[in-house]
C-alpha cells in the first residue's frame, strides 16, 4: 500500500495540516484575483483541505490526487459536508494526460517536491489552463534531507529561482515567490523549522 494510502483516514487529524492549507489559501487568494464564476483544479489534493477553505471563492474545484485511499477520504468529507461544487478525480498525473476542460487557477501544496519530472508536468499544465489563468504552487524551500524521515526519492525542497525557471521556459510568465508558511519539526532532539514558498504565475 502506498505511503499516502496508508496516511489518509489519519492525515485531518494533524493541526499542523490545516494551518498550513489556512496560511496558503489566505496567501493564493491576496494575491490572484479570483471570483465566483472562475474553475479551478488542485493538483495532489489529498484530502481536500485547502480546496475545501477556497471552495466558496470558485465556482468550482476539481481535486486531483493519485491515492485512492486520499480520493476516498475526500469523497466522503464532501458527501458529509453537502459540498456541490468540489468534484475528486483519481489521476496520476506523472503517467497519465488529463483534460476535461480549461482552468482559471491551478494550485497545489507540498506537491512538487514529489514529482521527479518536474518540467513534464508543468507543461500538463500550462496545458491545461486557460489563456490568462493563474498557477500557485506552495512548497519547500532547499532543504537539507531531514524533512522526510527513511527513504524519499523525491526533491530535497527548491532553490524558488531555479523553479521559477522551469516554469518561465514552458511558457508561464509575471512569475513572483514569497515565503508563506513554515514547518515545525522536531527531528532527533531538535526542532527545526522548514519554511515554505508560494510561486504565482499565469499564462
Amino acid at each position: 500500500m502506498e505511503t499516502f494510502d496508508i496516511k489518509a483516514r489519519e492525515w485531518d487529524n494533524n493541526p499542523e495540516h490545516h494551518e498550513r492549507s489556512k496560511a496558503i489559501a489566505e496567501k493564493i487568494l491576496t494575491s490572484i484575483p479570483i471570483n465566483t464564476s472562475m474553475k479551478a483544479m488542485e493538483l495532489g489534493a489529498g484530502t481536500g483541505i485547502l480546496s475545501f477553505l477556497l471552495k466558496d471563492k470558485f465556482e468550482k474545484i476539481l481535486l486531483m490526487d493519485s491515492s485512492p485511499e486520499m480520493v476516498r477520504v475526500c469523497q466522503e468529507k464532501i458527501v458529509q459536508a453537502t459540498v456541490t461544487n468540489l468534484f475528486p478525480v483519481l489521476c496520476d498525473l506523472e503517467k497519465e494526460n488529463f483534460y476535461t476542460e480549461a482552468f482559471d487557477v491551478i494550485f497545489s501544496q507540498m506537491v512538487f517536491h514529489h514529482i521527479r519530472d518536474i518540467r513534464s508536468i508543468v507543461k500538463k499544465l500550462y496545458l491545461m489552463l486557460k489563456e490568462g489563468g493563474y498557477i500557485a504552487i506552495a512548497d519547500l524551500y532547499k532543504e537539507d534531507g531531514t524533512f522526510h524521515e527513511g527513504s524519499f526519492n523525491g526533491h530535497q525542497g527548491f532553490e524558488p529561482e531555479e523553479l521559477k525557471k522551469v516554469f518561465e521556459s514552458v511558457g508561464f510568465k509575471s512569475l513572483s515567490y514569497e515565503p508563506c508558511y513554515s514547518i515545525q519539526k522536531t527531528i532527533g532532539t531538535v526542532r527545526k523549522s522548514y519554511p515554505i514558498f508560494l510561486l504565482i504565475g499565469s499564462k
